[in-house]
């Protein structure tokens, strides 16, 4: 008989590392048996707190036959390895985004997985908060009409004082609050509209208080034909909004999906409609456990974070040569 609960290993403990465990708890669907990170002291005070048993190395958890997934939360460039050792080890994998930071790592990813038949999700939390999941319900439906327009900002003063070690290391963060923010919006924008035709970023570093840019902006054009905006700072104030505009209605999500507002062609002003954020760490971490019991696909698989590392290796040509980049030769 199967465990009701996924028994899961956590890699990487930092903050990060300690909310999805308190996700897992929340989900009732999974539970962290073992835990791993590079600092001893640091996995002791988790395993204390989260009540697992540590791991003296990577390979040790992965040898555990106890472990049946694995949570990544480790610095980006780290993940493509991580993710194949796991799945080479027969665990199923959550890992946080970005998925990778460029496609060919992402399809070594991809590949491991489907060979081991291991379940691979990717932590694009965004798409199951409240506004944000009932827009693309609307889109799906036609309420909104023709998609013509889209917009989405992820910025929080971050970087106002650098923090320390690679969340401050441009190798890590490319582009900025692009990597560990604004790409949340890029993967909500291809929820709502599907893939990225071409596009055009810009990122400049104008404060200068940390190593990354300071604010990156992004126009796309969809092979729907809409065109979108995201736009994501390291130093202004929190912003976390999103919207769709279509021929008959436009709807916005604010305050991170926990607002909702929809105007009709012919209202003059937009009004609110009834809406909950919800628990989307949790729900997507109890997605992927009804995953490996039942099988299923997760929503946010490789294919998908495939995508936004495609989207992010074109912003990054486009900033270099300062010129527009079709995302299909990134694609690989």
């Amino acid at each position: 008989m199967a465990h009701e609960k996924v028994r899961l290993g956590s890699i990487g403990v930092g903050h990060w590392g300690g909310t999805m465990a308190a996700a897992v708890a929340r989900s009732g669907a999974g539970e962290i048996v073992r835990c791993f990170d590079a600092s001893e002291a640091a996995r002791a005070a988790f395993a204390g707190k989260v009540g697992c048993r540590p791991a003296s190395s990577l390979e040790e958890l992965l040898r555990d036959p106890e472990v049946e997934g694995v949570i990544i939360a480790t610095p980006h460039s780290t993940h493509a390895d991580i993710v194949c050792q796991a799945a080479s080890a027969g665990k199923h994998i959550f890992v946080e985004k970005p998925f990778t930071l460029n496609v060919p790592d992402a399809r070594r990813c991809i590949r491991a997985a489907a060979e081991a038949g291991r379940v691979l999700q990717v932590g694009h939390k965004r798409r199951w908060f409240g506004g944000y999941r009932r827009i693309r319900e609307m889109i799906g439906k036609g309420e909104l009409g023709v998609v013509h327009q889209l917009e989405a900002n992820y910025s929080r003063p971050s970087m106002q004082i650098p923090r320390p070690g690679w969340r401050n290391d441009p190798a890590e963060s490319p582009l900025g609050g692009m990597t560990g923010m604004g790409i949340h919006m890029v993967d909500l924008l291809h929820f709502f509209a599907g893939p990225v035709k071409r596009l055009s970023a810009f990122s400049r570093k104008l404060l200068g208080k940390s190593n990354l840019d300071d604010v990156t902006n992004v126009i796309l054009e969809f092979e729907s034909g809409a065109l979108g905006y995201v736009g994501t700072s390291t130093v202004i104030p929190m912003r976390a909004t999103a919207a769709a505009f279509g021929t008959e209605a436009g709807a916005w999500s604010e305050e991170d999906g926990a607002r909702l507002y929809l105007q009709k062609k012919d209202e003059p002003i937009r009004r609110e409609l009834p809406s909950q954020m919800g628990d989307g760490v949790a729900d997507e971490l109890a997605h992927f456990a009804r995953c490996i019991r039942e099988g299923g696909r997760p929503e946010v698989g490789g294919e998908e974070g495939l995508e936004v590392a495609a989207v992010l290796e074109a912003m990054c040509e486009s900033v270099a040569n300062g010129r527009a980049m079709e995302v299909t030769p990134f694609r690989g």
